[in-house]
């Protein structure tokens, strides 16, 4: 006689609790990316505020220094005369993380994505919002490193700050054997894969 399996647990069912654990990474990921797009916001208004019209703001003896500059392009402005490519680029990433939610379980995959998330929102409404005009405008930046005017280092903002600290943490999820459904490579191998002695033993 076939033994009836509980519940929950025939083939191809979820395993238990995962629906919460993706409720829970989704929230997460929502809740950091909106939290990187609103404190780039804030950071570019006071920014626009207090730098415009002024001389760059020395801090940290010279390490940091606060330039407000529009760059219509990316890093070194690199492509500054095809700003329309941009937003097109960030909206293909929104979707791509949109995509990627849908098997997300893992916390920390949540925070890189958020990361990226409200990086990438952050500097598409400059795109989209600010001068000289709608898909072609300037993003606002204000931190330059180890000299004021950007010699060093591209002069960044917020959104790049977040877009960058998101991939450095996904690079690291991905060469540490992390999966977005919140398993480990090396480590959470299926039942089916164990020894027999062992799945006897269960």
């Amino acid at each position: 006689m076939t033994a009836t399996p509980p519940a929950g647990t025939e083939t191809g069912t979820a395993e238990p609790g995962g629906g919460r654990a993706r409720r829970r990474a989704i929230v997460i990921l929502a809740g950091v990316g909106l939290f990187a797009f609103l404190a780039d916001l804030l950071t570019k208004h006071l920014a626009l505020q207090a730098l415009s019209d002024r001389e760059p703001v020395k801090l940290l003896g010279g390490a940091v220094y606060l330039s407000l500059t529009r760059n219509s392009g990316a890093a070194w402005s690199i492509g500054s005369d095809h700003t329309w490519v941009f937003p097109l680029i960030t909206i293909a990433v929104i979707g791509w993380i949109g995509w990627m939610a849908l098997r997300l379980r893992s916390v920390p995959w949540a925070v890189s994505l958020g990361l990226v998330l409200g990086g990438a929102l952050g500097n598409l409404a400059d795109r989209i919002f600010r001068a000289p005009g709608h898909f072609v405008g300037h993003v606002v930046d204000m931190i330059s490193l180890f000299d004021p005017y950007g010699q060093v280092w591209p002069v960044f903002n917020l959104a790049d700050s977040a877009l960058v600290c998101g991939v450095v943490l996904a690079v690291f999820l991905e060469l540490t054997g992390r999966q977005r459904d919140g398993s480990r490579l090396g480590r959470d191998k299926p039942a089916a894969d164990a020894p027999v002695e062992q799945r006897e033993r269960a």
